[in-house]
């Protein structure tokens, strides 16, 4: 996977993708991430990339000139190399991203970020891309950070990304619910011992009290997602069982 991204303020990327997971990704040839700074591509003597709103208005908006031109020279590398792949406008008024998002993403061979700030865009810049995306209903400076945030989990699903094939199908919402709780080495430390059935070797009982502490979880902490989450006959039973107890609770 190609990931490109307009910003800015590239040196921001360097050490939050250039570490860890995605760091690695890149060494071994998985992932090819570019950050052009779309200020180079100004016709402006002082390189403005901004300038005030037609019919007035608080704020600056970014121009479309520079963002166009950073976007012709992008596809002038990959010319024939790649498609032009899904280009994401990062926007508080975008797609809210999940984890379905994420995954989606990673199907991809080429994603393009563009990273805004000041006021908003010209509304001429939509006209380059596929996807507007958000973390959330807030406001950050910029969309740099929310850019490192998609890109982090999308990449967490490229093939050979994760040594462990199963591990983003099985985090926290892949299927809906929040995911299990954990424990590893000591089985007791300092009187806090760990669920006997995780050391019973029993593997069907083991999954069995997975499934149920992932939708015990998912009820206390963000019952919101059972609501949209497809659940098998025995997860509904589960379920059901685990509101009766807490409702004796009550």
């Amino acid at each position: 996977m190609r990931i490109d991204i307009l910003s800015l303020f590239p040196n921001m990327f360097a050490a939050p993708l250039g570490e860890s997971i995605v760091g690695r990704a890149q060494e071994d040839g998985l992932v090819d991430l570019h950050v052009t700074d779309f200020r180079q591509f100004t016709t402006d003597k002082h390189r403005h990339v901004d300038d005030a709103p037609f019919g007035g208005g608080a704020g600056m908006l970014l121009q479309a000139q520079p963002i166009f031109d950073a976007m012709d020279h992008i596809k002038k590398e990959i010319d024939g190399q790649l498609p032009r792949g899904r280009v994401i406008l990062m926007d508080p008024a975008g797609r809210k991203f999940d984890q379905d998002y994420a995954q989606e993403l990673a199907e991809e061979d080429h994603l393009t970020f563009i990273c805004g700030h000041y006021e908003g865009y010209d509304e001429r810049i939509r006209q380059l891309v596929t996807d507007e995306a958000s973390l959330g209903d807030y406001v950050l400076t910029g969309g740099e950070l929310a850019a490192m945030v998609m890109i982090d989990a999308t990449v967490r699903f490229v093939p050979g990304v994760l040594g462990n094939q199963e591990s983003p199908t099985g985090d926290s919402f892949s299927n809906g619910l929040l995911e299990y709780p954990q424990y590893t080495r000591p089985a007791d430390f300092r009187g806090m011992q760990v669920p006997e059935v995780l050391t019973s070797g029993n593997h069907q009982k083991i999954a069995e009290w997975r499934m149920r502490e992932s939708l015990r979880r998912t009820l206390l902490r963000r019952p919101d997602l059972l609501e949209k989450a497809h659940l098998s006959p025995e997860q509904a039973i589960m379920l059901q069982d685990l509101k009766l107890e807490y409702e004796d609770l009550d």
